[in-house]
């Protein structure tokens, strides 16, 4: 495993310092009438949920809401999406892209997950950013998930006080492209929403199919053969369940004895080993400890273990991320994994 997945500390200091100075160049930009000053929120508050964000990883959105807190604050209440540090310190775009950036992952309204988990998919939620809403596009009550703008809230109820509410996420809620940057904030693929804050179109991100020819082509010429074969078998009866997703996370062990299972047991073993979402190794490394997350096997979840900041490993099952990112596209990511997953009651 490459040492270099994952930064030193000291590079978050560095991203903290230089996202900083970035929003504090586009406040000082700005007319006097457009920053709003929080006098009403006390900074006890400020410094409560800056250090509930700390605990959770997002350090960056941490050290400006105690920095440049209108950016967050400028409504009696406030509801933030914060996004990982990663997403922000890569980030080479221009101070005024990046308050805006903000403003779109923060709501005049109070929304808990619980309040979250009650609306439909389809339903939108207005920001601080003019005119621009945010849509929730997936909702299971059951497994506590909720997505905005297809991404997931991974960091449920960070804080949960007074008028303030922070939720984390695992990116962006939408594509940071140069072709838009260049444009400007108009021009962003966000959700249109009609009077009744109903999504109209998604436009946030186009639903093109997963290369699923692509993934066992890859799989093949690196060795995968066992499971390429495998996933080839099964490919008809995943293409059925296409509609309800549009990327995926592949685990790949190097050895799949399974390939001679019968057909209805191979399908089971070989969606076990599929997410219905791409979850690259630093956005696994995100969830919380001991994280359940779905595969292609319904009511059959795989546990994350392992804590990537310390040992730089992370297990699903007991298998161990032995190569992450082998293969990495808009739609898939391909991890491979020590050994394939085992399951009592596949049979």
């Amino acid at each position: 495993m490459s040492s270099d997945w994952w930064r030193a500390p000291a590079y978050f200091t560095v991203s903290v310092l230089l996202a900083f100075l970035a929003i504090s160049t586009a406040l000082k930009s700005l007319p006097k009438e457009e920053v709003i000053l929080t006098k009403t929120t006390p900074s006890p508050l400020l410094l409560e949920a800056s250090a509930a964000l700390r605990r959770s990883g997002f350090n960056i959105i941490a050290a400006l809401l105690q920095i440049t807190p209108e950016i967050f604050l400028s409504s009696p209440q406030s509801t933030i999406f914060a996004i990982p540090d990663s997403a922000i310190a890569n980030s080479s775009h221009t101070s005024w892209l990046l308050k805006h950036l903000f403003q779109y992952h923060t709501s005049p309204l109070q929304l808990s997950m619980n309040d979250l988990l009650k609306k439909r998919p389809g339903s939108c939620i207005p920001t601080l950013l003019y005119r621009k809403n945010i849509a929730i596009t997936k909702v299971d009550e059951k497994e506590s998930v909720v997505e905005i703008n297809n991404v997931l809230i991974s960091h449920p109820d960070i804080f949960l006080e007074g008028p303030l509410t922070i939720h984390g996420v695992l990116g962006p809620f939408f594509s940071m492209e140069s072709q838009y940057v260049e444009q400007g904030w108009d021009h962003f693929p966000t959700p249109i929403c009609d009077a009744n804050l109903t999504l109209v179109s998604e436009v946030m991100e186009p639903k093109n199919v997963v290369e699923w020819r692509h993934i066992i082509r890859l799989l093949s010429s690196k060795g995968f053969v066992s499971f390429a074969i495998g996933l080839n078998s099964v490919l008809d009866g995943i293409l059925e369940d296409q509609t309800n997703f549009s990327s995926v996370t592949v685990f790949a062990p190097p050895e799949f004895s399974f390939v001679t299972s019968p057909s209805a047991l191979l399908d089971k073993i070989v969606r076990f080993h599929i997410l219905p979402r791409k979850l690259t190794i630093m956005e696994l490394a995100l969830l919380p400890a001991n994280a359940s997350v779905a595969t292609l096997f319904p009511d059959h979840n795989l546990k994350i273990s392992g804590d990537f900041n310390v040992t730089q490993e992370l297990s699903i099952n007991g298998a161990k991320i032995v190569a992450p990112n082998i293969f990495l596209s808009k739609r898939f990511v391909v991890h491979e994994i020590s050994q394939a997953f085992q399951l009592a009651d596949l049979s």
